[in-house]
């Protein structure tokens, strides 16, 4: 029976999937997974089909298109984004949006063009074509709407009924296109002297030609001819003429990394031949976790372990947190696998993204190297999924659905009978109890037998300060070290987690402080640019010369940051090469890598930036790390502020003495009897893991127990208050009838940032052992509505911070 209508999901924030007929010519490619072009109002928006089956007794508008020879979204994968769905209690079409590259859900655009503005009626339409003549009399109707702050659909209808305005709809684009390459491919075969003498006679430069390309094995691509070979597109052209050879386009994936030299492996120790052995023993859909210190080598672990996953005919997923994916980390990826990697990066363009998800898709490559994101990477007979410094909150999404990469990976490996290798020094703590669920494999030596660096916890509430230093926390000890590091010829890490010049400005006089008019947080100090800059909304203004609130012409900037600390290095080291790395050094595509480079070439004595810098390096010749302040974070009214910190200064540590020089850690702190900093500085992840877990028994908080974080929103504090009164109320009555108290609700409470973007924010905590339970009250609260139309409410299960 040929199906009459199907379901399909649209990459917007509707609970339910849309209805739609099947016309009879597209019968035969619309199956589930597939990408359809649908109309929706007055647009047409791409879809993913979720069902066929028969027509309801309703009228159904019929599918537009279906672009595509294949489905998109494989079973597998369809399997996937359910999940996504319901776990995280988001709609199906946003669980599938984030699952394709962002260019293959194309839109189609309503524009809005004045016809005769004479018609317009007065009132709302006489504002609308206001708009639309300082528009220049034609714009989107989207636009239109974002000016007027309000939605306009209604009234375009009216003036188009009236003769003022005319309504077009551009269609949507599907992707971009196939990248092709011109290749050249010898049609006549001439295998003798003789032959080719005839063939070409006195047109020698053919022959040459002919020549050239018969040594390439027959066939050569033109470009190659005429930019490395010196023949002309005529000469190339006139070969065809005579029969001798013909012109083919053949697909050419965009790929940025296609010139990197790859990086053969280095060959395992004992202990990691150990590891290798354990990851291939895993049975389909087990995990384990591989815990080996920084510097043991665990990524020549994950690559021989996968090696025997590829030549099986298998596919690989290896992930990484964005700033560790660089050029590098590819080589030794590809020093493996060859070209048959591809990766996936935010720093893509949108045509090398699909390229890469093309040629996973088609099985032209098997293996994925990427961020987040890439958990969903249409590999073909997934075999294993690695997620490298598995603990690294960059794996979080921030928006819905708001999925972590490493129990995506953990779900996606059951659905497709996978293994997964989950890698850190630092385990996040959900991972480290899971121990009776998800093995843990040790790497407890460096390569080489190289010692871990010891470090010094430097008291900054007694330990001499350099006078000239300022506000920079800048020690004798710290001070010393540094200067004998330069001496020696050696290089340095410097890690201050906050960027900017000074973490905000204070009228000396009156004790005014700058703070963002849209959030509820001080603007920090930055001079290049110079300027007042919010990091939360992006908020800038220029530094005040005076106080208006008192006159006074003096300000004084309070705290530092990787600015100051650049101004200071300048001063105390002029001698020494710099480099800062941190969120504006690195807005560019590829910069963060241009820094790296320098350093590797020894082309920078210091490095110094944010937690950046902590993740992922390896410089043999970095002999000194210093954590110039190891409490910003600490004290953050979070429960995973001491995890985070322990995590950070652990890792920053292992940056050091990677090469056969050694080296030291230095890190600057006022409370240094703090576990998570003596833990660090011992190296000891268990000791800090046991005494943090103990912590979180009472008052409970993850591993023991799971979050979800509820926060309500909007542009009036009274309004969000009594809203989020509500919505407590309403959860409160919800977890009664359902849960028998199984669930518990705390809060509401003002939010620890309580305003960002314009928007005040309240939020309560849903917290139970029972994570089903959980899951079932998170599905029957999400799709309720608001309090009010100007009220914002966000679920974020499993939550990373609750700020």
């Amino acid at each position: 029976m040929i199906p009459a209508a199907c379901s399909v999901a649209l990459p917007i924030p509707s609970p339910t999937p849309y209805s739609y007929a099947i016309p009879a010519g597209l019968a035969d490619r619309i199956v589930p997974g597939t990408r359809v072009v649908v109309p929706v109002r007055r647009r047409e928006l791409v879809g993913v089909v979720l069902d066929v089956g028969e027509a309801p007794d309703r009228e159904l508008k019929p599918v537009l298109l279906a672009p595509d020879a294949r489905p998109a979204i494989s079973p597998p994968a369809l399997e996937l984004a359910q999940w996504l769905s319901r776990y995280y209690a988001t709609p199906i079409g946003l669980a599938l949006r984030t699952m394709l590259p962002s260019a293959l859900w194309g839109g189609s655009r309503l524009v809005v063009e004045i016809v005769d503005a004479r018609r317009a009626s007065g009132g709302v339409s006489e504002t609308v074509i206001r708009a639309l003549l300082d528009a220049g009399g034609r714009t989107t109707a989207s636009a239109l709407a974002r000016t007027l702050k309000r939605p306009v659909w209604d009234v375009l209808q009216r003036l188009e009924r009236a003769g003022a305005v005319s309504l077009e709809t551009e269609p949507p684009n599907l992707g971009p296109a196939v990248r092709t390459e011109r290749f050249v491919l010898l049609t006549r075969y001439l295998p003798t002297l003789l032959e080719r003498d005839r063939e070409f006679g006195r047109a020698k430069r053919q022959r040459d030609a002919y020549d050239a390309i018969d040594s390439l094995g027959g066939e050569a691509a033109v470009g190659h001819l005429t930019k490395q070979l010196g023949f002309s597109s005529a000469l190339i052209s006139a070969l065809v003429e005579r029969g001798a050879a013909r012109i083919e386009a053949r697909e050419r994936p965009r790929d940025p990394f296609a010139e990197l030299t790859a990086v053969p492996p280095a060959t395992p120790s004992p202990d990691q031949h150990r590891a290798i052995r354990a990851i291939r023993a895993l049975p389909s859909g087990g995990a384990l976790t591989l815990f080996g210190v920084t510097g043991s080598g665990k990524t020549l672990v994950y690559l021989e372990a996968l090696r025997s996953v590829v030549e099986g005919g298998g596919g690989v997923i290896v992930l990484v947190p964005e700033i560790s994916l660089t050029p590098q980390t590819v080589a030794r990826v590809r020093g493996v696998f060859g070209d048959r990697v591809a990766v996936l990066h935010s720093g893509l363009s949108d045509g090398e993204r699909v390229d890469a998800w093309r040629s996973l898709a088609s099985g032209e490559r098997r293996v994925a190297v990427g961020a987040r994101s890439a958990v969903f990477a249409p590999v073909q007979r997934l075999g294993a999924i690695v997620v490298d410094e598995e603990h690294d909150a960059s794996y979080k999404q921030g928006e819905q659905p708001r999925y972590h990469a490493r129990d995506v990976a953990l779900r996606r490996a059951r659905i497709e009978a996978a293994r997964v290798v989950l890698g850190s020094a630092t385990p996040a703590l959900e991972t480290w109890a899971a121990r009776d669920r998800i093995a843990v494999v040790p790497l407890p030596e460096r390569i080489g037998g190289r010692p871990l660096p010891p470090v010094s916890l430097i008291d900054m509430r007694s330990e001499p300060r350099v006078r000239e230093a300022g506000a920079v926390p800048w020690s004798r000890t710290l001070d010393e070290a540094v200067q004998r590091t330069l001496d020696d010829g050696d290089q340095i890490l410097l890690l201050l987690n906050r960027r900017g010049f000074a973490h905000f400005l204070q009228c000396r006089a009156c004790g005014r402080v700058w703070e963002c008019p849209s959030c509820s947080i001080s603007l920090t100090v930055h001079r290049d640019p110079a300027g007042l800059r919010c990091h939360y909304c992006g908020h800038q203004e220029s530094q005040p010369s005076t106080c208006p609130d008192c006159g006074a012409e003096t300000q004084r900037s309070r705290g530092i940051g990787t600015q100051t600390l650049e101004r200071w290095l300048t001063e105390r080291i002029p001698r020494a090469r710099l480099a800062r790395m941190d969120a504006d050094t690195t807005g560019g595509k590829w910069s963060h890598q241009r820094i790296l480079d320098a350093v590797a070439r020894r082309e920078v004595d210091v490095l110094f930036g944010t937690q950046m810098i902590a993740k992922g390096l390896d410089f043999p010749g970095v002999t000194l790390v210093g954590v110039v302040d190891a409490d910003t974070g600490l004290h953050l009214p979070d429960f995973r502020a001491a995890e985070r910190t322990f995590q950070l200064v652990a890792q920053v540590a292992g940056r050091a003495g990677r090469g056969p020089r050694g080296g030291k850690v230095l890190v600057q702190t006022h409370t240094p009897g703090h576990y998570a900093l003596s833990t660090a500085a011992r190296h000891d992840f268990e000791a800090f893991a046991e005494r943090e877990l103990a912590g979180r028994q009472s008052p409970p908080y993850p591993p023991h127990v799971a979050l979800v974080n509820v926060v309500v929103s909007g542009t009036d504090h009274a309004s969000v208050a009594d809203a989020a009164l509500q919505v407590g109320a309403w959860l409160r009555g919800l977890i009664e009838a359902w849960a028998g108290g199984r669930v518990d609700v705390v809060g509401p409470a003002p939010a620890p940032l309580a305003r960002i973007k314009r928007r005040w924010r309240w939020h309560l905590v849903l917290r139970s052992a029972d994570r089903r339970l959980l899951g079932r009250v998170l599905r029957y609260a999400t799709p309720r509505p608001p309090p009010s139309p100007t009220i914002r409410v966000v679920f974020d299960r499993d939550p990373l911070s609750l700020l």
